[in-house]
């Protein structure tokens, strides 16, 4: 087997079409504990476009893979990883501005991590649906504790994490209301949002006032839509955010409805991922893919995140196939597809 890999590797910080080069790295080996994965799929987050733009340079010294979801086949394990063998096919999400990202044909990870990549979904699929999944899980399970019978907002539903956040809601059995263009109401309703509302059209707070308010608010968009969560908040309302806060909050008005808040920046884990792969077997959960490109297209990848292209950002994620049938035969053959 070749001892050399082929990764994608930022290079420069700044606009996507000059940031990458594609290059061949020496294989790496894994560690007591960690599992070899020869990555079949990852995908693009808005965290990769921050950290191409240079968001977190100090984080991320350069040349540098980048890349978090990973799904595909264990090729090695290290001393102590008696979990997995050559061939499981899993998936997982890698830790965050931790060594080695995922645009690369191989991957090193603890495998405390990782988890049996569900039958039903695709190694496109699975890593389409590892990082949002995780930050859906933590984001409505773990913080917000969301109960059968709440209602949540969930902004933008039509998009990567929204997406998956009005399926797992509508799972735990809360009434979902989601924010997305009239033109993907339609697609959110399929998903299980029971109310949608056109946030371009007009404010929505109004609207989503005249239902009593909700109990949970996920906020995907941050600035503004924040700021202004308390006004849809019933009292003893939970706020859980993603995004990254520019600027001081003012959150008297939480005050005024007793509050919670929550600004999660998502850890992987095991068990996240085979509580989202239940809800994927009991067809409660699909990944959304609204594009899939190689790995040598990793820059338009970005910029149709981004929307720089005719037509926009596509609904729900952008996955990558690492490993095309012609490279794998020179791999040794992957038979997993």
């Amino acid at each position: 087997m070749s001892t050399s890999m082929r990764v994608v590797e930022l290079v420069r910080f700044g606009a996507a079409d000059t940031a990458f080069a594609t290059r061949d790295l020496p294989r790496p080996t894994p560690g007591p504990g960690q599992v070899l994965v020869r990555v079949l799929a990852t995908s693009v987050n808005p965290l990769d476009l921050q950290t191409r733009r240079g968001d977190y340079r100090d984080q991320v010294p350069l040349p540098a893979v980048i890349g978090n979801d990973a799904s595909g086949v264990v090729v090695e394990t290290g001393p102590g990883a008696g979990d997995f063998e050559p061939g499981d096919e899993v998936w997982y999400l890698a830790p965050i501005f931790a060594g080695q990202g995922t645009y690369a044909e191989f991957h090193v990870v603890d495998q405390a991590l990782v988890a049996r990549k569900p039958a039903q979904l695709s190694h496109v699929e699975a890593a389409a649906l590892a990082l949002v999944g995780v930050t859906v899980w933590e984001a409505l399970v773990e913080r917000a504790g969301v109960r059968a019978g709440e209602r949540v907002l969930v902004h933008g539903g039509a998009g990567g994490v929204g997406s998956i956040a009005v399926q797992v809601a509508s799972a735990l059995g809360a009434e979902v209301v989601t924010t997305a263009r009239a033109r993907d109401h339609e697609f959110v309703t399929e998903l299980g949002a029971d109310i949608a509302i056109d946030f371009s059209a007009g404010d929505y707070v109004p609207q989503v006032r005249a239902l009593g308010g909700v109990d949970v608010v996920l906020d995907t968009v941050g600035g503004d839509t924040l700021a202004r969560s308390p006004e849809v908040l019933a009292d003893r309302g939970r706020v859980v955010s993603i995004v990254d806060i520019p600027e001081p909050q003012n959150l008297l008005a939480a005050w005024g409805v007793n509050a919670t808040y929550h600004f999660l920046f998502v850890s992987p884990g095991r068990a996240k991922l085979e509580a989202l792969g239940k809800l994927v077997d009991q067809g409660k959960l699909r990944p959304v893919l609204g594009a899939v490109l190689p790995l040598a297209d990793i820059a338009q990848a970005h910029t149709l995140l981004e929307g720089g292209t005719v037509g926009g950002r596509p609904r729900g994620k952008i996955a990558i196939a690492v490993t095309d049938p012609a490279r794998s035969a020179a791999l040794r053959g992957n038979r997993f597809g």
